[in-house]
């Protein structure tokens, strides 16, 4: 078999489409690395998803950790608690068995025990806490004297919100937020050992990885690749988000601008 054979049988196997059995002997770099990389797909949708919907509710819980008013602070303070201070396997762990416990009540909660949905919940709600908490500490270090500006050039409320507060505490979050972001696709490997089964063995790229080094004992060349790709992944996070951050910083000059570095976390 060719090796564009290869990747029109299994480049969308992941999704369901092209060849159902994986091969069994015989493996070429070629199946491994269009198998794999037909797994990455999943570890995108779940990492862009998750992204774009937590910036969004990252947003909120940092205004309601901000509030004077302890009915919105509060709850804020909790959640975040909560999601930095527990591991994200333990959340996936969680996570699967209280949506299989709705799921047993509640026909409605089928699709929440599938990992296309119940693990991006979960990856969606823990990257909203520690984005929550970088957010909120963009909002305490906005300068006074912007917000006392916005004042006397009569803004108050939501415009003064969306003109001075919101771009501000993102020119100041986003180096922070990139690397959040970065961990965030690589945690998206985490699903394949949650309890979120992979259907009908559509998995991510460590499933298909997994399955290689098995069957072929070797963990050297399947591990490898599946790196290559996350590292390949990695930059082109950085480049996407270095965009975003020089328009952020736009109308700074050259040497005022806040450059992006990458610093992973080791420890979560």
């Amino acid at each position: 078999m060719s090796c564009w054979q290869t990747i029109q049988d299994y480049g969308l196997r992941s999704l369901g489409w092209g060849e159902r059995l994986l091969p069994r002997d015989n493996f070429t770099l070629c199946d491994q690395f269009t198998l794999i990389g037909s797994g990455m797909i999943w570890n995108v949708y779940f990492g862009i998803f998750a992204l774009v919907s937590g910036f969004f509710f990252a947003t909120l819980v940092a205004l309601g950790k901000a509030s004077p008013n302890p009915w919105l602070r509060k709850p804020s303070e909790w959640f975040i608690f909560l999601f930095r201070g527990s591991p994200l396997f333990i959340q996936f762990f969680f996570g699967y068995f209280f949506f299989l416990t709705l799921k047993s009540h509640f026909a409605f909660f089928s699709p929440f025990t599938a990992a296309w949905l119940g693990a991006l919940i979960v990856l969606f709600l823990n990257t909203a806490a520690y984005s929550g908490e970088i957010f909120y500490g963009a909002l305490q270090s906005i300068p006074k004297g912007d917000v006392e500006a916005a004042d006397a050039y009569g803004l108050s409320g939501w415009n003064r919100f969306r003109r001075v507060i919101w771009p501000t505490m993102l020119r100041l979050a986003w180096p922070a937020y990139t690397n959040e972001a970065i961990f965030l696709f690589h945690a998206t490997t985490l699903v394949f050992f949650s309890g979120f089964p992979a259907w009908q063995q559509r998995g991510d790229a460590l499933y298909y990885a997994s399955y290689f080094a098995d069957k072929t004992f070797n963990p050297f060349v399947p591990y490898p690749i599946l790196a290559g790709y996350f590292i390949l992944l990695t930059i082109i996070v950085i480049s996407v988000f270095g965009l975003i951050n020089a328009r952020l910083n736009r109308h700074l000059p050259q040497a005022a601008k806040r450059k992006i570095r990458l610093r992973p976390n080791l420890i979560r």
